[in-house]
């Protein structure tokens, strides 16, 4: 599928099943459902994937299970990053096998590299692929910030590298990115409760591990300021924002498992040491998930 990055992409959450395997014939109705919410792509080993903690293996079959199941309907996005470029590259190389349209490597996540050390390894992953590559710039695992010049340099540099997923809560940072380089890469900001303010910017779009919990209202928002109807945006804005921030208030990858749980989509909980939420936090996400929708949610 040769096409533009736009719109909502699904950072899918990875289920379980009860003996802590990878759950994928469950994970093949979650790519379903944000499909029928209307998403325009979905990640698959993103990090509300919680690919961290899943072995080689599993990553592999997720990528080719997230593929199998879209079969072509939206845009499919492998995050390869490793701890090695050897075993990022060979990932990548999975990815593009399998049919990924989009690889996205995030930088080592262990020990913190220099920009240097960071670039080098970049450009070898984009130079082990042929498919256009997403930078994935996450400070907060890496340790490292790619500054909007150093990206916009780079991706007058590297062909492929075409697409930033910037997870910072720092807009003015994206808002750099879509303004000042935007003529060589396509910004899709990656923190959930500033999606409004992101595609308001002129963002690609967002990447978001909450619209595995809402998508068809999270593309309500993108199809409002797409319209150019920012009233309406801010109102569908408003009727889903208390879920996103009590969802980012909490530890992000449980608070997303328990939000489909509430919506009755359950995929299992987190895979340990990540612990599950406590109880008072469950039932506060699951009351606003149950409410979405409600004027009164808005109020």
């Amino acid at each position: 599928m040769t096409v533009q990055l736009r719109g909502v992409l699904t950072a899918l959450a990875t289920p379980f099943a009860d003996d802590g395997s990878v759950d994928a014939a469950r994970l093949r109705a979650l790519v379903d459902r944000s499909i029928e919410g209307g998403v325009h792509g979905v990640v698959a080993c993103g990090s509300t994937g919680e690919f961290s903690a899943l072995s080689g293996d599993e990553r592999r079959l997720v990528v080719e299970t997230v593929v199998d199941q879209a079969a072509h309907r939206v845009p499919v996005i492998a995050q390869t990053g490793a701890t090695s470029t050897t075993e990022a590259i060979a990932l990548s190389r999975h990815a593009q096998s399998a049919g990924a349209d989009v690889i996205m490597p995030v930088a080592p996540y262990y020990e913190a590299l220099s920009v240097a050390e960071t670039l080098t390894y970049l450009r070898a992953v984009a130079g082990s692929v042929d498919i256009p590559v997403m930078l994935y710039n996450l400070p907060p695992a890496t340790g490292v910030d790619l500054d909007p010049d150093t990206v916009g340099a780079l991706a007058r540099e590297v062909d492929n590298i075409r697409y930033i997923k910037n997870t910072t809560v720092d807009m003015a940072q994206s808002a750099a990115l879509i303004h000042d380089h935007g003529d060589v890469i396509s910004t899709f900001v990656g923190w959930d409760s500033l999606l409004l303010s992101a595609l308001a910017e002129g963002a690609a779009g967002v990447m978001a591990g909450t619209a595995n919990v809402v998508p068809a209202e999270l593309v309500a928002v993108y199809d409002a300021v797409s319209a150019g109807d920012l009233q309406e945006a801010r109102r569908a804005w408003s009727q889903v924002y208390p879920l996103i921030g009590a969802i980012m208030a909490q530890p992000f990858i449980p608070a997303v498992k328990a939000a489909l749980t509430a919506v009755g989509f359950p995929v299992g909980p987190p895979r340990p040491p990540v612990a599950e939420l406590d109880p008072d936090a469950i039932a506060h996400i699951a009351k606003l998930a149950t409410a979405v929708g409600d004027p009164i949610l808005a109020s």
